[in-house]
């Protein structure tokens, strides 16, 4: 059975093709349609591995997922090496038509012979240990990504997961009401916000951020934990990090050379 076989039948089995069908007329609907963030990653073989993909990605991949309609893919390594290498993909998606065509990528001839060395690699000579994916919709306050200027060598991605699937919800209004302006005053800009539709560590909120440097970074952060409706905001009840995260996750990245993100 092929990968895509594969894909074809566990969506259809599980029910998401009507699953996606609701989501988009419901995104068409609405005065401003929400964007899908789709984030892998990659845990590599060895440090060696890191270059064939790159490669792949740069030169098969990223065109081809333009071409099929994925307008920016953001393509990052952690900002210190870790024990076992990894690597963060970041796909947007206009709408999940796209998403969808992006699990048919092989079906390019472009990338079958510009990817060739990643994709035919022998089984012995895998470049990666695993693939994670998980596939976000934007929030109400924040529906479609912000692509960042030029320059911004910095980013953080962050995971913040609840006890419950009320909770969750919780924390998308604590954004959508208060805290994305206090972010934007204080220097934290943000790239997407994304409620994990399906994926790991659910159910949670992922969003990226963006700064020009680390003392950048440091010093919209800094702004942000001083700001008096924060101050209120984070200690209104209902709202208060005890009662609806249950952990964050801070990844701080740099992006690639080819990055569109």
């Amino acid at each position: 059975m092929t990968r895509s076989t594969f894909l074809k039948s566990t969506v259809a089995a599980s029910g998401l093709v009507g699953a996606i069908q609701d989501l988009n007329a419901a995104d068409a609907s609405s005065d401003g349609a929400r964007e899908y963030f789709e984030i892998r990653k990659y845990t590599l073989k060895s440090p060696e591995k890191q270059s064939v993909l790159e490669g792949y990605l740069k030169d098969a991949a990223i065109p081809a997922l333009n071409r099929l309609g994925v307008r920016h893919v953001g393509v990052f390594l952690p900002e210190k090496a870790e024990a076992t290498p990894v690597m963060y993909v970041v796909l947007r998606h206009g709408s999940l038509d796209p998403f969808v065509k992006s699990t048919e990528l092989l079906t390019d001839t472009a990338l079958q012979q510009q990817g060739a060395a990643y994709l035919d690699a022998p089984a012995a000579e895998a470049v990666y240990e695993r693939v994670e994916s998980w596939l976000t919709r934007g929030i109400a306050g924040m529906p479609a990504m912000v692509v960042p200027a030029k320059g911004s060598q910095v980013y953080q991605l962050r995971i913040y997961e609840s006890p419950s699937e009320k909770t969750a919800k919780k924390k998308i209004e604590m954004f959508d009401i208060g805290e994305l302006a206090i972010f934007k005053r204080s220097g934290l800009n943000a790239v997407f916000f994304g409620e994990t539709l399906v994926g790991p560590l659910m159910p949670n909120l992922t969003y990226m951020l963006s700064f020009n440097d680390a003392a950048a970074k440091d010093q919209a952060w800094n702004t942000f934990r001083v700001d008096p409706e924060w101050t209120k905001l984070k200690t209104t009840p209902g709202f208060t990090d005890k009662e609806i995260v249950s952990r964050i996750t801070n990844i701080v990245l740099v992006p690639t050379a080819y990055s569109q993100i």
